[in-house]
This record gives structure tokens, sequence and C-alpha cells, in this order.
């Protein structure tokens, strides 16, 4: 989080401080503790204590099973939906994506940046298809993938100095590598419309992916849309003859249909 921004009056450190709790979450937790939430979050167990009663009280947290760890509430997940139906490009998606995952035989997915990470919201499976691991919750660097280097290269100058200072270094993200990485995926949206990040420098060996940018009305920041798979089943050369393609082709179709002319994640470049 930026310094500067957490001095200024407005600013809410309480509100802060209980989202970063929420952000503690991760979708493989079974449950979580107040002293594992205090080590994740850098906070105070003495906070925590307090900030997972009250968010507990107002339903974002539950003790629903086991009553010495926290999972999240039904609150979240009421409020998780009606975000997800107030942006429209949100459903128009699902049909496309899955079609492609089922053509393709790859995971599909929809992220978003969340500070200096790449957050999963949607995942569209294969059918009849053994896929990758990734979950909706699941974080992904900004470094060393090509959803992260995507949304590198779509944010505009300000959102893109704001997500290397809150990737504070994760997976070796200096300011320098971030350009780099900015400067390679905006060469390849310009010249193919979609990005690759070398499979030599992709934090995890077993996924490639390829990815391409989508900026909707409602939103500030660009969406992410990727494809990926296990080395095997999606080499490099399938990812730029095949999947890379079709999956610019789908983002277009979304646009369309949105009533966006042009490429809607180029705008920023």
């Amino acid at each position: 989080m930026d310094s500067e921004i957490e001095k200024d009056r407005r600013f809410a450190t309480t509100l802060a401080r209980g989202l970063s709790v929420l952000r503690a979450f991760r979708p493989s937790d079974d449950g979580l503790g107040n002293a594992e939430i205090s080590d994740r979050t850098g906070l105070p167990k003495s906070t925590v204590s307090r900030l997972t009663f009250t968010l507990q009280a107002l339903g974002y947290l539950t003790h629903a099973r086991r009553h010495d760890r926290y999972r999240p509430g039904p609150a979240l997940l009421a409020l998780g939906n009606m975000a997800s139906a107030s942006l429209s490009f949100v459903d128009l998606s699902g049909p496309l994506m899955q079609r492609l995952a089922d053509e393709t035989g790859t995971l599909s997915l929809m992220l978003v940046r969340d500070l200096g990470r790449m957050l999963i919201v949607k995942t569209w499976r294969p059918r009849n298809v053994a896929s990758l691991w990734l979950e909706v919750g699941h974080r992904l660097p900004l470094h060393g993938s090509s959803s992260g280097h995507c949304m590198l290269a779509a944010l505009s100058e300000d959102g893109f100095a704001a997500a290397v200072r809150d990737a504070d270094g994760d997976r070796g993200l200096t300011p320098a590598q971030a350009v780099a990485d900015r400067s390679a995926a905006h060469n390849q949206i310009v010249t193919q419309g979609f990005v690759i990040t070398d499979p030599d420098s992709y934090f995890a060996a077993n996924i490639h992916a390829v990815a391409v940018p989508f900026l909707a009305r409602e939103l500030g920041e660009p969406v992410i849309f990727t494809c990926g798979a296990m080395p095997e089943a999606l080499p490099v050369a399938r990812m730029q003859d095949e999947v890379g393609p079709k999956l610019l082709g789908t983002v277009r179709d979304l646009e369309r249909m949105m009533g966006q002319g042009g490429s809607a994640g180029m705008r920023n470049l």
C-alpha cells in the first residue's frame, strides 16, 4: 500500500486493516486462527482479535464448523455475488469462456489486480478434460506470469506505479524488472494481441499460459483473460498458433457484445 495514501487524513486505517484480514484467506485454507491471520497480515494479535470478532458479528467471517478457526462468511458471498451481478461483462463472458475452455482443453480464467498480485475471480474448466488446480481466490505474481505481465502492460502509468509499489519486490519485481516486463508484454500485445511469458521465467514450472487484456467500462483497471494448461498439453507453439488467437478472438467477441470498438485493453498502452 502506498505510504502517501496511508498518510492522507481521509484514509480509514481500521477499515484497511479489516480488509487485510479478509485478504489473508486462501482457497486451500481449512480456516484460520487469529495467530495465523496475525502472521499473514503483520497486525498485532490483539488487533486481529478485535477485527475478527467484528467481522464475524457482521457476517463476513464465520465459526460455523470449528470454533477456534475463522472462515469467510455469508456476507462475503452475498457481497461477491452482488459485485458480479453489477458488472455486465462478467455474465456475458461466461458462455464465451466456457466454449473456449472446451474447444482448447485449457483452464480459462478471469483475473483482476489485487494490490501487488493477480487474483483469480472466475474459472471455466474444460468438460471431460483434466485441468490445472488453480481456483477462484488463488493469487498469481505480477512477475513471472502471463497474466501479471499482461496487466503491467495494460495499466495506466499511475496504475503501473501503484502495482509495482504494492508488489514490494514480490518474486524479484524491482522497478527495473517491472519496466522490462511491461515493455515486453506491450510489444506482444501490439504485434499479436496476446501475451506469453517465457516459460523459463514462469513462476511455476508446471504451467504454460497466454493472456489478453480487457477494459470494461464499469471498471477503472483492466481485467485479464487467460488460458492455461500443463506444458505437455500447451506447448509454446500451440499457444502462439492456436490458443492465443482463439483467446484474442473471444475477448474481441466480448468487446463487440459490450459495444466497445477495437481493443479495450489497449486504451492505456
